[in-house]
Formats: structure tokens, sequence, C-alpha cells
């Protein structure tokens, strides 16, 4: 059995105009949403022991807002081939992946689709298919080796939008 924990990096901010856009932090929203996914993530015990992570500012500043709520310390590997990837790129990615239970944090639109392709079956929240910020799907695999996993193959366990997450 294999789990991915599937989350869209929190808000960013638009503060700069001139910033370019993989180089662009988390807002002040942002970073409260990250410390709260990691509540949420904690709670529940769906803890990644490793974390594919695009290399952007953005991606990497909500791992840092979710990591101090995780017991134990999961390996984070950047991953630039995340930044902006669509489906196809971010399972050639998690199919590389070792542990049991990983976590992949990139972007819109290519987490959406790819969130849209894993499961058998959608959660029912109405805000999947938009997969906002902070968006976070919990999915398992029945496969030995995440070089097996295909889409449509995932069962969905669980599904959250940081503004639904009470702390």
């Amino acid at each position: 059995m294999k789990r991915l924990i599937l989350t869209r990096h929190a808000k960013s901010s638009w503060d700069d105009p001139l910033t370019p856009d993989h180089d662009r932090p988390l807002n002040e929203r942002g970073k409260a949403a990250a410390a709260d996914l990691g509540q949420w993530l904690a709670s529940r015990d769906y803890v990644p022991s490793e974390v594919l992570c695009s290399d952007a500012v953005r991606t990497r500043k909500t791992f840092s807002g979710i990591a101090p709520a995780l017991p134990g310390a999961p390996v984070l590997e950047l991953k630039p081939a995340l930044y902006h990837a669509g489906p196809d790129v971010m399972m050639a990615v998690l199919r590389h992946a070792k542990a049991d239970v990983v976590m992949m944090i990139g972007h819109n639109p290519g987490i959406a689709e790819f969130a849209t392709r894993l499961v058998a079956h959608p959660p029912a929240n109405p805000e999947f298919g938009r997969y906002p910020t902070g968006a976070t799907l919990v999915v398992d695999f029945d496969v030995a080796d995440w070089g097996d996993v295909t889409f449509g193959s995932g069962v969905t366990v669980d599904f959250t939008i940081p503004r639904e997450i009470v702390v």
C-alpha cells in the first residue's frame, strides 16, 4: 500500500509585480493556511516520510509552514520538474518516490488535473475540481511500488481546503 498527500501551495503574495513567478513568497493568509494544514495532517496521522516539492519559493514555504506540526522529519526533495508541471510529469516524478507515504507539493493547473486523474472516485467536496490554494488530497494506492501507480487507481481517503480546517 502506498499513500500520496497531494497539496497545492498555499496562497502566494502578489505585492511586488516585479517578482518573478518562481520567486513569489506566501502572503500572510498563505502562511497561516500552511500551518493549519500541518495541524490537520498531524491530527489525522497523515504524515509523509518523503516530500517531493516544486523548487518555487511558494511551494517550499508551504512545506516550511506544514513541517513544524509533523512528527519526525520527512526527507524534502526539491524537484524543479514539478514547477508548473502537468499530470504526466507529476506521475513520472511520483513513480520514482521511495517512501510508503509521500507528499507532493505543486501548482495549478497541473495539480488539479493530476488529482482528478489519479482517483477512481473524487471526493464529494465541490472545491475538488478547482483545487484552490492549499487544497490537499490524501489518496491510497494498492501497489507495492510507486512505479505501478496508474491514473484512475487511487482511492480517496480525505480532502480539505484551508478555509474548512478548524484548528
